[in-house]
């Protein structure tokens, strides 16, 4: 008898233990989430999600549909071969195609610092507001070095909103088309999260 108790005992434990990350893999499966959109893949390992969100990004920065605007300037900015100290605000279109008339899929939000006294370098403050798919209303939050000469760079990825909350990763970027008044810039997020902290944290 006292075999059999512990065994229904250990039985509930483990079921106990599955429930969250049960939740999460059901909330989160390919299919429920982003599993018909070329731009947006989701995986798995382990006990964690693994979201890749890839699309471009076009800065506009002059003319009436101007989405990026300069706030501010140092003493030495416009003497400065990298414009040191200049920010610009911007709340750039991100699309699923390189056409800046295709389909929008999130908005590029944020700041941008030329803090760099030999390089053209900015130091950037982004945050990625989707606007379409499973992930609709949610962010992605990203900070560091952006080398724009580079043809690769590489920025990190901090955080964000459900289901992002606690998402780490890295966003790779490049520059698909540059003119002196519109770029068009290329971003592949990698996000990662745990699905048990996901569960947990839809229960509340």
């Amino acid at each position: 008898m006292e075999n059999e108790t512990i065994g229904v005992l250990l039985i509930i434990s483990c079921l106990c233990i599955a429930t969250p990350t049960t939740y999460a893999r059901k909330q989160l499966s390919p299919t429920a989430r982003g599993g018909g959109n070329a731009w947006l893949q989701t995986s798995f390992r382990g006990n964690e999600n693994i979201t890749k969100i890839h699309f471009y990004v076009h800065d506009v920065r002059s003319g009436p549909n101007a989405t990026t605007y300069e706030v501010a300037t140092s003493s030495i900015t416009s003497n400065s071969s990298t414009s040191f100290g200049q920010i610009k605000v911007y709340d750039d279109r991100a699309t699923a195609e390189p056409d800046i008339n295709s389909e929008e899929v999130a908005r590029a939000q944020g700041l941008a610092t030329s803090a760099d006294l030999q390089n053209r370098a900015v130091a950037m403050n982004l945050n990625f507001v989707l606007t379409s798919g499973e992930f609709n209303g949610s962010t992605i939050s990203v900070v560091g070095r952006n080398q724009v000469g580079n043809p690769s760079r590489e920025m990190t990825v901090v955080g964000g909103t459900v289901p992002f909350r606690s998402a780490r990763g890295y966003v790779v970027t490049s520059t698909y088309f540059d003119s002196a008044d519109y770029s068009i810039l290329e971003y592949t997020i990698y996000a990662s999260y745990s699905y048990i902290d996901l569960g947990l944290w839809t229960d509340i």
